[in-house]
């Protein structure tokens, strides 16, 4: 069986690739497994911050493009980034163990969010971020952020930031926790949706592969996931909006947290539900509906008009 894997070429995408092939591997000894690195348009638009030129399938198109058009077998991406719509042929097949889902705070002078001085300033890429941040700390400065995580780490100390913010699930992979000052807790900032976990995606008709990587899925992860995915796509949200959400699973019990906030901070709109882990779809959406039902609507009308 010879398999080609679709990835994007940064350090941590070519690690999830490897972790694709290594899992495969363990299945099937003798495949004949390569990667291929693909650019997609997310990779390539590094001077513009994400929420001016949209988000949806931005780190993914190009990799479904290819999967669709057969020259490759399966595509590994981060969860987060694939929209709750895959286009028509395509699914996931797999998802991954979860790393740990927050997010982490680093800094070259400060131990935490709550040491940082006054009108200190803190880089990020995410309105997810920035809303939660501004929400606990007004008086901090955001600085928007682009690029992989060694680019984003050299930035910390080329242009002078007081502290970064980057998911802590991508900085364990690579080995790199040791630059973590702070694990960042959830009622400071709920992680975004599917952080932590990997996905694979496949063509809908490739029966024997969808077999092999049924058979790599972690069912915990996927019942988080789905919640996460469904809460979302009532929302109908993506990376660029502020919605953040953190997962448990507890007693064969799945615990949702989420939110939605307004650009600045000050409307954060929250709720927490549970139900039995084989519900987690349906979970999902009650949570979601609950967030517009709240005050979310009016959120997405204005982040729609402002973004």
């Amino acid at each position: 069986m010879k398999l080609t894997i679709g990835s994007r070429g940064s350090e941590l995408a070519l690690w999830q690739a490897q972790w694709a092939k290594d899992q495969i591997s363990g299945i099937f000894p003798d495949a004949e497994l390569s990667i291929k690195i693909i650019k997609t348009e997310g990779d390539k638009i590094l001077d513009v911050a994400l929420s001016k030129i949209g988000d949806k399938g931005l780190f993914t198109k190009a990799i479904e493009d290819a999967l669709l058009e057969g020259s490759i077998d399966i595509a590994v991406h981060s969860l987060k980034d694939l929209p709750t719509a895959l286009p028509g042929g395509l699914c996931i097949g797999a998802v991954s163990k979860r790393e740990d889902q927050r997010d982490a705070f680093i800094s070259l002078k400060y131990n935490s969010i709550d040491e940082l001085p006054q009108n200190a300033v803190v880089a990020t890429g995410s309105l997810r971020r920035k809303c939660q941040l501004l929400n606990y700390r007004k008086d901090l400065n955001i600085s928007d952020i682009r690029g992989n995580i060694n680019t984003r780490l050299r930035k910390l100390e080329s242009e002078n930031y007081d502290a970064i913010i980057l998911a802590k699930a991508g900085l364990v992979r690579l080995g790199m926790d040791n630059v973590i000052r702070q694990t960042i807790p959830e009622y400071i900032i709920l992680p975004a949706v599917s952080q932590g976990v990997m996905a694979i995606e496949c063509r809908t008709g490739d029966t024997n592969i969808n077999m092999i990587l049924s058979r790599i899925t972690n069912n915990e992860s996927l019942y988080a996931v789905t919640a996460e995915r469904a809460m979302l796509k009532t929302l109908e949200g993506g990376c660029q909006v502020p919605i953040g959400v953190y997962t448990k699973i507890e007693n064969n019990e799945i615990i949702l947290d989420a939110m939605i906030g307004s650009l600045n901070g000050e409307n954060i709109i929250k709720c927490c539900m549970k139900s039995d882990v084989n519900d987690s779809e349906e979970l999902g959406y009650k949570a979601g509906t609950e967030l517009l039902n709240r005050g979310g609507r009016e959120i997405l009308s204005e982040l729609r008009n402002n973004v």
